[in-house]
């Protein structure tokens, strides 16, 4: 392999940081790379707030579900999906009054723009973390900023056409820390040609295989019978599932309404 697909190979999640700081230098590097990230139009439609204020850090450490090593991670960047700034420039520049004009209807952004602005900020996020790794840089995903929209909306100040995607701690990965990459789905489970294949019977048995066989290895209660029903239970059906999926709605009414 080459050393791009080494470093994608070998890419895990950080959650614990050694005393080695993100340089100035290392920090413009990320940053550089995640500009050039692919974007829908070359319109750029995210943004990424650097968090340096040490009680945002501690506050987010609860808010997302109660993880401790974000107030310790030396970077952390909040991804947002944003057409806030796009939408200020059609003012700006008299969009509303040319639509009247040319008795055309002026839009607002809705789902489809939101969905577009999403993956923006999720190519953005990807070459940032891929751009840490290249560097030594560990990275961990936190999924759970999508939880308490309404906290983090007046935490950071947040406009109606911003709206928080991911955030992603950066660090140089601790001394101690576990290089075992995570297992993933075999190949000919996730990769589908030409129209989507739908597992049923023995042969989602065997795509869900090697799952079963690590929930066999752990201890669980006993009304838990098989890796389907604690994944149900433990994600799924969770209650920072529940949280999340409140918080989403909130978003959506927010965007659109």
């Amino acid at each position: 392999m080459n050393e791009v697909l080494k470093i994608i190979d070998g890419r895990r999640s950080v959650r614990a940081y050694s005393k080695h700081p993100i340089t100035p230098e290392e920090k413009n590097l990320i940053f550089s790379a995640t500009l050039r990230a692919p974007t829908a139009g070359n319109m750029m439609l995210y943004s990424i707030i650097e968090i340096q204020d040490q009680n945002i850090k501690d506050r987010l450490a609860v808010t997302c579900d109660h993880q401790p090593f974000i107030a310790k991670a030396p970077l952390v960047l909040l991804f947002l999906a944003d057409y806030q700034k796009w939408v200020d420039y059609f003012n700006r520049c008299g969009v509303e009054q040319n639509c009247r004009d040319n008795e055309t209807q002026y839009r607002t952004p809705h789902e489809g723009d939101l969905l577009l602005a999403l993956c923006d900020a999720l190519i953005a996020a990807q070459t940032a973390v891929i751009a840490a790794e290249s560097l030594g840089i560990g990275s961990c995903y936190i999924g759970d900023i999508l939880e308490q929209y309404e906290i983090h909306r007046d935490l950071f100040e947040l406009p109606q056409y911003a709206i928080p995607i991911t955030l992603i701690c950066f660090g140089h990965p601790a001394t101690n820390t576990d290089t075992k990459r995570s297992t993933r789905f075999e190949t000919d489970s996730i990769i589908h040609i030409d129209k989507y294949r739908r597992f049923i019977g023995k042969e989602l048995d065997s795509v869900f295989m090697e799952t079963e066989k690590r929930f066999a290895k752990q201890i669980h209660p006993a009304e838990i019978g098989n890796a389907g029903q604690m994944y149900y239970y433990k994600k799924f059906a969770a209650g920072f599932a529940i949280e999340m999926s409140r918080s989403v709605k909130e978003m959506l009414k927010n965007w659109i309404y």
